[in-house]
């Protein structure tokens, strides 16, 4: 009787995760037809045609994030980078503002309160991206067919809606599916145009733009940088961690030791996307036409990938944003505070603010590791596409989201797995008992 409940119970197991995979699909399904809903109003013939010529400012970037939504100007052509900016901009809040802390000191309601506030923020972001992408079309030549007011409020309502639904979507993946919903979104999105990227690539060789060797070198480089995130991305510090034992009656608790585990980038791809968003910016602008500035066109030059300066200022942003971003997502003095509460310590250290300081010296020199790895991975491509017309699907960004992604996932499938697998020898072994 009881290996029956127990082969029940794995298949009940089995089958969570199968519906959970299986909806993950249906819900990234949904998300890929909705960037071929194109807006209202808009001339498809002069907007491939603009497309095509600006594909390497911050349009082509969202591009890469929307996944192809933007070259199609889709319901979904914002993507999921509003939220994204909130979510940055409430996690400074908690870390600057009293309100915001006293919230996450609060626990699931806190919690709650500002997911919410997140929410309400992307609404208020797209809003203004959306009106800011209606006024930019306008202004982009002849792409839109009934230029005026209806047009501006009829985009700004459907850039808003489709970012909303986005943002829906991901919190179903999220609590419903396998893996980070937001960061799943993003990563079908490159991976469904990837396959074009690569068809592309190869026209250029067939057409003689790109040299056979040229190409081939291309797929080296790509390989060999997988291979590269892969090895930083699962390494990580380990911090010895003891605790003292503990007699109450005749029972001896304690006396254990575990790991505290610090990973190299800890900030993830967030330093990348933002660094090259507001880099690309002055050149975007350019390229809607949004200014016929002499002086503002040279100054858009000057950003082209490539140049010296952009190199050194997206270098710049990427470590800047590195330790920014692992300042909010990790405390080392309340790490220390939770270690000191439940009778941790670092073999040589004292409890208290010098475990903190420690913490926080390995943190630092981790995060310097990390921010240069990031520089490093992102830079090395953007030499390849400023002077190659290679597509940005094969970037270096773009290469370290899907991987990142890809292995998370795969680690939360592997745990769900080995959680039931666990369950099960532990019920077998009492029932051996």
């Amino acid at each position: 009787m009881a290996i029956e409940d127990q082969t029940q119970n794995l298949e009940s197991k089995s089958n969570d995760l199968r519906n959970r995979i299986l909806f993950t699909i249906f819900i990234l399904c949904i998300y890929r037809l909705g960037t071929f809903v194109p807006l209202a109003g808009i001339d498809p013939f002069a907007l491939q045609e603009t497309m095509s010529s600006t594909q390497k400012g911050l349009l082509g970037m969202f591009n890469v994030f929307s996944g192809g939504a933007v070259s199609r100007m889709a319901i979904f052509a914002l993507g999921i980078m509003p939220y994204i900016s909130s979510s940055i901009i409430v996690q400074l809040l908690t870390g600057v503002s009293d309100y915001f802390k006293n919230l996450k000191d609060q626990g699931e309601i806190g919690r709650k309160k500002i997911t919410q506030i997140t929410r309400y923020g992307t609404v208020l972001i797209a809003t203004l991206q959306g009106y800011g992408v209606a006024v930019g079309l306008e202004n982009a030549g002849n792409l839109v067919i009934s230029p005026g007011m209806y047009f501006k409020i009829m985009t700004t309502i459907s850039l808003v809606a489709g970012t909303t639904f986005l943002m829906w979507l991901g919190e179903q993946i999220t609590s419903r599916g396998i893996g980070n919903g937001i960061s799943l979104i993003i990563f079908s999105g490159i991976v469904a145009e990837i396959p074009r990227a690569l068809a592309s690539t190869f026209e250029l060789g067939r057409t003689g733009a790109l040299s056979p060797m040229m190409i081939i070198g291309i797929f080296i480089l790509i390989i060999v940088t997988v291979m590269f995130i892969v090895f930083v991305e699962r390494a990580m510090r380990k911090i010895l961690i003891n605790y003292p034992k503990r007699q109450m009656g005749n029972k001896v608790y304690g006396g254990q030791s575990s790991h505290l585990p610090l990973k190299i980038n800890t900030a993830g791809v967030i330093p990348a996307i933002f660094a090259s968003a507001l880099l690309l910016l002055p050149i975007t602008f350019s390229n809607f036409g949004l200014s016929d500035s002499e002086l503002f066109l040279k100054i858009s030059a000057l950003f082209s990938q490539g140049k010296p300066l952009y190199m050194l200022l997206y270098a710049f942003g990427i470590i800047f944003f590195s330790f920014f971003y692992t300042s909010i997502v990790f405390n080392p003095k309340e790490t220390a505070e939770n270690l000191r509460k439940y009778g941790g310590y670092v073999p040589g250290i004292r409890p208290g603010e010098r475990t903190a300081e420690f913490i926080q010296t390995i943190l630092t020199r981790l995060t310097t590791i990390g921010a240069c790895y990031l520089t490093l991975v992102c830079l090395m491509p953007e030499f390849l596409i400023s002077k190659y017309p290679i597509p940005f699907y094969l970037g270096g960004t773009s290469v370290l989201i899907v991987v990142v992604v890809a292995m998370d996932t795969v680690s939360q499938v592997q745990t769900r797995l080995m959680s039931s697998q666990y369950e099960s020898l532990i019920k077998k072994a009492k029932f051996n008992k």
